[in-house]
């Protein structure tokens, strides 16, 4: 009873900082509410004879359980990519995927540099998230990390530097997606999924190009109705539309942009080259996030 008492006022005590840490690693609220719950589950539980440093005990352990949650978020977007059709033999087809996206969504700009940190948070694996958090907000230790994601401090270390660079484009990020051409592929992505032929043919130049198609009135009637699940993004810093499977890029889609009108539209579906391009999708955070 006495050991359990102890217990409660420690929690107590770092429960402020506890619920810190889960809500800049998680980015909601509600799931960082969640995460100190389950946090004290554990806890509760727990041998705590050992225990010399309580607060640090009590971070690790909501480090985990928000790991475990990051980790079970991104499996479950996994899944619902799953739902997309195979991927196609060329690349123009792959554009014609009939997983319906929310338009709204998609077209919705990160429209502070808040906003674009989390949507560039968003795009990091579980580790280097928890890695860069953990250390650069709230200056735990890289041989304390590596323990919470089972890797040594050098891979910890390099983990959190890699999202760190990330997170410094963010503000870059958000300048880039305020941009007109953004504005111009977010319209153009509206009216591919629409089937708007008419709104198609005011963003296109009237010698636009697509591949092999030339001509405003047939490169509209090409994209009419196809951009299903092509969601807006930032390429290397650029305005583009992304086509992805199974959480993967499998085609980018650049825009040539001239006097406010598409004059091209590049098609690159090259696995190698999509390895090493820096995407960063643009969409509405979700609830509580």
């Amino acid at each position: 009873m006495v050991e359990h008492d102890w217990l409660s006022e420690r929690f107590a005590e770092h429960q402020g900082r506890l619920r810190g840490v889960a809500h800049r690693i998680l980015g909601s609220p509600g799931e960082a509410e969640d995460a100190v719950q389950e946090a004290w589950l554990r806890v509760s539980r727990a041998d705590t004879g050992r225990v010399e440093n309580p607060g640090g005990w009590l971070t690790t352990v909501v480090a985990r359980v928000c790991l475990n949650m990051l980790e079970a978020r991104r499996a479950r977007r996994e899944e619902a990519a799953g739902a997309l059709p195979p991927e196609p033999a060329a690349p123009d087809a792959s554009f014609h995927a009939t997983g319906r996206a929310d338009p709204e969504d998609e077209a919705l700009l990160a429209d502070s540099v808040g906003v674009a940190l989390m949507v560039v948070l968003d795009t990091l694996t579980p580790a280097e998230r928890l890695a860069f958090v953990l250390h650069d907000v709230f200056a735990v230790s890289f041989g304390e990390i590596g323990e919470i994601i089972d890797r040594s401090p050098a891979a910890a270390r390099q983990l959190a530097s890699r999202a760190r660079r990330r997170v410094r484009g963010a503000a870059g990020a958000t300048d880039a997606a305020r941009s007109p051409k953004r504005d111009i592929v977010a319209a153009f992505l509206a009216a591919s999924r629409g089937g708007d032929f008419e709104a198609l043919l005011e963003l296109l130049d009237p010698d636009a190009v697509a591949g092999d198609i030339r001509g405003a009135d047939a490169v509209a009637a090409f994209f009419a109705g196809r951009a299903q699940a092509a969601r807006l993004a930032l390429v290397d810093g650029v305005p583009a539309a992304v086509w992805s499977h199974h959480g993967r890029p499998k085609a980018v889609f650049a825009f040539t942009i001239d006097e406010g009108k598409i004059t091209r539209v590049t098609i690159d579906a090259d696995p190698d080259r999509l390895r090493d391009l820096d995407i960063v999708f643009l969409r509405r955070p979700t609830p509580g996030g």
